[in-house]
C-alpha cells in the first residue's frame, strides 16, 4: 500500500496564475499580426473611417474630464470623512433630502464610489432617504459634470442648466419618496469597508477609478460611434424622430453602456439625430442608475432593496429629464 506524504508544514500549494490585462493584450497584438494581410485592406474602408475618426474625437475630448473628476472625487473622499457629512447633514429627513442633492455640487464623487459612500453614511446613523440622495446627486451636479457638458454642447448653455435641474430633481424626488414608502422596503444594513472602497489609498482610487471608467468610456464611445456610422440614416431618424421611441433608447442605452458621469455628454453630443431633450435622458439617467450601479445596490443593500429602487431611480430620472427638457430645450 502506497502512502502520499504530507506536504511539509509552512509550504503552499502552486496556484495556477490568471491571465490578467498584460497578456490579453498581447495576445490581441499577436493576433492583429496574425491577420494582418486579412485587416488591412478593411481598415481602409470609407465608414471605418469615419467610425475611427468619430471614436477617437469623444475619447480625446472627454480623458482630461474624467482625470480631473477622479482626481477630485479621490481628495474629497480622502479629506471630507462621512462623519462631517454626517454631522452637516439637517436631522429631519425631509430637510436633510435636499441638503444632500445639494451637498452633490460641492463633494463631488464617482458612480463607483457614490454607492459605498451612501453606504458608510447609513450605517452611521444617516437616514437612508439622505444617503441615497447624496448618492444620487454627487455624480451628476458637480461641477467637473456641468463644465464638461458645457464644452460637449458649446453656445448651449440652456443644455447646462437642463441636465442640472433635471439630475437635482431626480435627487431630491427619489429621496422624498424613499422618506414617504422607504420605511416599508427591506433594506440591508450595510457593514464594514471605507467610504471609497478601493484599499485606502490615494493613488490607489485614482488608479482604480480611471481605468474603471476609462473602460466604459470607450466602450461607450465606440458603440456611440458606430450607431452614428454604420446604423443607416433611414433607421436612425426614425428613431429618433419618434419622441416616446427616442427617450426610452436614449435611457436604455445609459443604463447598459453605463458611462462615467464626466464623459456621458461627448457620447450625448455626438448623437446629433437625437433632441435636445432625449440626449439630455441620456445625461440624467447615466449617473443615477446603470448596469454596474443596480449590481453595487444588489450586492451592497440587498436584492429585495434593488427591486424597488432601480425601477424607481430610471423612471424618476426619465420623467425628471422629459420634463426639464421639454420647459427648457
Amino acid at each position: 500500500m502506497t502512502t502520499t506524504s504530507a506536504a511539509p508544514p509552512g509550504s503552499r500549494t502552486p496556484r495556477r496564475r490568471r491571465v490578467g490585462q498584460t497578456e490579453a493584450v498581447l495576445v490581441v497584438v499577436l493576433g492583429a499580426l496574425a491577420a494582418q494581410s486579412w485587416l488591412v485592406p478593411r481598415l481602409t474602408d470609407e465608414a471605418l473611417r469615419t467610425w475611427s475618426t468619430v471614436f477617437v474625437a469623444i475619447v480625446v475630448q472627454a480623458v482630461p474630464f474624467l482625470v480631473l473628476g477622479v482626481l477630485l472625487a479621490a481628495v474629497i473622499a480622502h479629506l471630507v470623512s462621512d462623519r462631517v457629512l454626517a454631522r452637516v447633514v439637517p436631522s429631519r429627513p425631509v430637510l436633510g433630502v435636499p441638503a444632500a442633492g445639494l451637498a452633490g455640487v460641492a463633494l463631488p464623487g464617482c458612480e463607483c464610489a457614490s454607492v459605498p459612500v451612501s453606504a458608510s453614511l447609513v450605517r452611521r446613523g444617516v437616514a437612508p432617504a439622505v444617503a441615497l440622495t447624496f448618492m444620487l446627486a454627487a455624480p451628476a451636479v458637480n461641477p467637473v459634470v456641468l463644465v464638461a457638458t458645457a464644452v460637449a454642447f458649446p453656445d448651449q448653455p440652456l443644455v447646462v442648466v437642463a441636465r442640472f435641474l433635471a439630475s437635482l430633481l431626480t435627487a431630491v424626488v427619489v429621496g422624498w419618496l424613499w422618506v414617504w414608502r422607504g420605511g416599508a422596503v427591506p433594506m440591508r444594513l450595510p457593514r464594514g469597508g471605507g467610504a471609497h472602497g478601493h484599499g485606502g489609498s490615494f493613488l490607489g482610487s485614482v488608479q482604480h477609478d480611471f481605468l474603471h471608467a476609462a473602460g466604459f468610456l470607450v466602450l461607450g464611445a465606440g458603440v456611440a460611434a458606430a450607431v452614428g456610422t454604420f446604423v443607416p440614416r433611414a433607421v436612425l431618424d426614425s428613431v429618433a424622430g419618434h419622441v416616446l421611441l427616442a427617450v426610452v433608447s436614449m435611457a436604455a442605452f445609459a443604463f447598459v453602456v453605463a458611462m462615467c458621469s464626466e464623459a456621458d455628454a461627448f457620447v450625448a453630443a455626438s448623437l446629433s439625430a437625437f433632441s435636445d431633450t432625449a440626449k439630455l435622458v441620456f445625461m440624467v439617467v447615466g449617473p443615477a442608475m446603470d448596469i454596474k450601479l443596480a449590481s453595487l445596490q444588489v450586492g451592497t443593500f440587498g436584492r429585495s432593496f434593488a427591486l424597488v429602487f432601480v425601477p424607481l431611480v430610471l423612471v424618476v430620472a426619465t420623467g425628471s429629464a422629459v420634463l426639464v427638457g421639454g420647459w427648457l430645450l
